[in-house]
Protein backbone atom coordinates (compact mmCIF):
# COMPACT_ATOMS: atom_id res chain seq x y z
CA UNK A 1 0.00 0.00 0.00
CA UNK A 2 1.19 3.54 -0.89
CA UNK A 3 1.37 6.04 1.29
CA UNK A 4 -0.10 9.95 0.58
CA UNK A 5 2.81 12.53 -0.88
CA UNK A 6 1.77 14.53 2.67
CA UNK A 7 3.03 14.16 5.86
CA UNK A 8 1.13 16.28 8.26
CA UNK A 9 3.06 16.98 11.43
CA UNK A 10 2.33 15.59 14.36
CA UNK A 11 0.32 18.96 16.07
CA UNK A 12 -1.20 19.27 12.67
CA UNK A 13 -5.10 17.88 12.13
CA UNK A 14 -5.87 17.35 8.58
CA UNK A 15 -8.72 15.13 6.26
CA UNK A 16 -7.45 13.25 3.42
CA UNK A 17 -8.37 11.21 0.18
CA UNK A 18 -7.35 9.09 -2.27
CA UNK A 19 -8.93 7.83 -5.50
CA UNK A 20 -6.84 4.84 -6.90
CA UNK A 21 -6.69 4.30 -10.44
CA UNK A 22 -9.51 5.85 -11.78
CA UNK A 23 -10.15 5.93 -15.04
CA UNK A 24 -9.23 9.23 -16.11
CA UNK A 25 -6.16 11.28 -18.00
CA UNK A 26 -3.49 11.72 -15.87
CA UNK A 27 -2.72 14.80 -18.13
CA UNK A 28 -6.27 16.54 -17.49
CA UNK A 29 -6.45 15.23 -13.64
CA UNK A 30 -2.86 17.52 -13.72
CA UNK A 31 -4.70 20.18 -14.50
CA UNK A 32 -7.73 20.16 -12.78
CA UNK A 33 -5.90 19.67 -9.44
CA UNK A 34 -3.28 22.65 -10.09
CA UNK A 35 -6.41 24.49 -10.81
CA UNK A 36 -7.87 23.62 -7.19
CA UNK A 37 -4.88 23.63 -4.97
CA UNK A 38 -4.95 26.41 -2.60
CA UNK A 39 -9.04 26.84 -2.80
CA UNK A 40 -11.10 26.88 -0.20
CA UNK A 41 -13.48 23.45 -0.28
CA UNK A 42 -16.99 25.11 -1.59
CA UNK A 43 -15.34 27.22 -3.70
CA UNK A 44 -13.58 24.36 -5.25
CA UNK A 45 -16.66 22.15 -5.01
CA UNK A 46 -18.46 24.83 -7.21
CA UNK A 47 -15.58 25.03 -9.22
CA UNK A 48 -15.82 21.50 -10.43
CA UNK A 49 -19.39 21.35 -10.47
CA UNK A 50 -19.06 24.06 -12.96
CA UNK A 51 -16.72 22.21 -15.39
CA UNK A 52 -18.65 19.42 -14.94
CA UNK A 53 -21.59 21.60 -16.33
CA UNK A 54 -19.52 23.36 -19.05
CA UNK A 55 -19.70 26.17 -17.61
CA UNK A 56 -16.08 27.30 -16.40
CA UNK A 57 -12.98 26.43 -17.98
CA UNK A 58 -9.92 24.57 -16.33
CA UNK A 59 -6.79 26.83 -17.27
CA UNK A 60 -4.40 24.30 -19.01
CA UNK A 61 -0.81 25.96 -17.82
CA UNK A 62 1.31 22.56 -18.75
CA UNK A 63 -0.13 20.19 -21.37
CA UNK A 64 -1.55 22.80 -23.21
CA UNK A 65 -0.25 22.45 -26.98
CA UNK A 66 -2.59 23.28 -29.68
CA UNK A 67 -5.30 23.91 -27.18
CA UNK A 68 -8.50 26.90 -27.93
CA UNK A 69 -8.10 30.16 -25.86
CA UNK A 70 -11.07 30.37 -23.54
CA UNK A 71 -11.77 34.32 -22.59
CA UNK A 72 -10.32 35.19 -19.75
CA UNK A 73 -7.81 32.59 -18.88
CA UNK A 74 -6.02 31.52 -22.07
CA UNK A 75 -5.39 27.89 -22.69
CA UNK A 76 -8.07 25.70 -21.03
CA UNK A 77 -10.45 23.09 -21.72
CA UNK A 78 -13.61 21.45 -19.47
CA UNK A 79 -12.52 17.74 -18.58
CA UNK A 80 -16.20 17.03 -17.05
CA UNK A 81 -14.97 13.19 -16.34
CA UNK A 82 -12.29 14.14 -14.17
CA UNK A 83 -14.28 17.29 -12.61
CA UNK A 84 -16.87 14.48 -11.86
CA UNK A 85 -14.20 12.11 -10.08
CA UNK A 86 -12.00 14.89 -8.24
CA UNK A 87 -15.55 16.10 -7.21
CA UNK A 88 -16.40 12.45 -5.57
CA UNK A 89 -12.81 12.26 -3.49
CA UNK A 90 -13.55 15.87 -2.70
CA UNK A 91 -16.68 15.15 -0.87
CA UNK A 92 -15.03 12.21 1.01
CA UNK A 93 -11.98 13.94 1.76
CA UNK A 94 -15.03 16.44 3.20
CA UNK A 95 -17.20 13.65 5.18
CA UNK A 96 -13.43 12.74 6.46
CA UNK A 97 -12.77 16.02 7.39
CA UNK A 98 -15.98 16.36 9.93
CA UNK A 99 -15.20 12.93 11.17
CA UNK A 100 -11.81 14.21 12.19
CA UNK A 101 -13.70 17.51 14.04
CA UNK A 102 -12.40 20.24 11.55
CA UNK A 103 -14.48 23.30 10.94
CA UNK A 104 -15.62 22.41 7.21
CA UNK A 105 -16.54 26.08 7.05
CA UNK A 106 -12.85 27.05 7.36
CA UNK A 107 -11.16 24.27 5.44
CA UNK A 108 -9.16 24.86 2.33
CA UNK A 109 -7.08 22.45 -0.04
CA UNK A 110 -4.05 22.12 1.46
CA UNK A 111 -2.52 19.04 -1.04
CA UNK A 112 -4.37 18.01 -4.51
CA UNK A 113 -1.68 15.71 -6.25
CA UNK A 114 -2.39 13.22 -9.37
CA UNK A 115 0.06 10.93 -10.46
CA UNK A 116 -0.20 8.46 -12.82
CA UNK A 117 -1.93 4.92 -11.83
CA UNK A 118 -1.04 1.50 -13.75
CA UNK A 119 -1.67 0.52 -17.54
CA UNK A 120 -4.90 -1.82 -17.89
CA UNK A 121 -3.70 -3.17 -20.63
CA UNK A 122 -6.05 -5.03 -23.52
CA UNK A 123 -6.08 -5.86 -27.52
CA UNK A 124 -7.96 -5.00 -29.90
CA UNK A 125 -8.43 -7.52 -32.89
CA UNK A 126 -7.52 -6.86 -36.43
CA UNK A 127 -7.38 -8.40 -39.56
CA UNK A 128 -4.86 -10.91 -40.88
CA UNK A 129 -4.74 -12.58 -37.14
CA UNK A 130 -2.89 -9.69 -36.00
CA UNK A 131 -4.11 -7.32 -33.16
CA UNK A 132 -3.50 -3.71 -31.72
CA UNK A 133 -2.35 -2.76 -27.66
CA UNK A 134 -5.78 -1.01 -26.46
CA UNK A 135 -4.07 0.01 -23.23
CA UNK A 136 -6.35 2.72 -20.77
CA UNK A 137 -3.86 4.98 -18.21
CA UNK A 138 -5.29 5.22 -15.21
CA UNK A 139 -4.80 8.01 -12.18
CA UNK A 140 -3.92 8.23 -8.47
CA UNK A 141 -5.54 11.08 -7.27
CA UNK A 142 -4.89 12.76 -3.56
CA UNK A 143 -6.56 15.46 -1.42
CA UNK A 144 -5.55 16.58 1.88
CA UNK A 145 -7.91 19.28 3.78
CA UNK A 146 -6.80 21.29 6.24
CA UNK A 147 -8.81 24.43 8.60
CA UNK A 148 -6.81 27.81 7.19
CA UNK A 149 -5.88 28.95 10.96
CA UNK A 150 -3.29 26.60 11.05
CA UNK A 151 0.15 26.26 9.25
Amino acid sequence: MKGYTYTPKKSESVARARGWELRISPKRAYEVMRAIRGMPLEDAKGFLQDVADLKRAVPFRRYNQETAHKKGIGPGRYPQKVARKVLIVLENAEANAEDEGLNVDEAYIKVAAASRGRIVKAIMPRAQGRSTPWNEQTTNIEIVLAERGQS
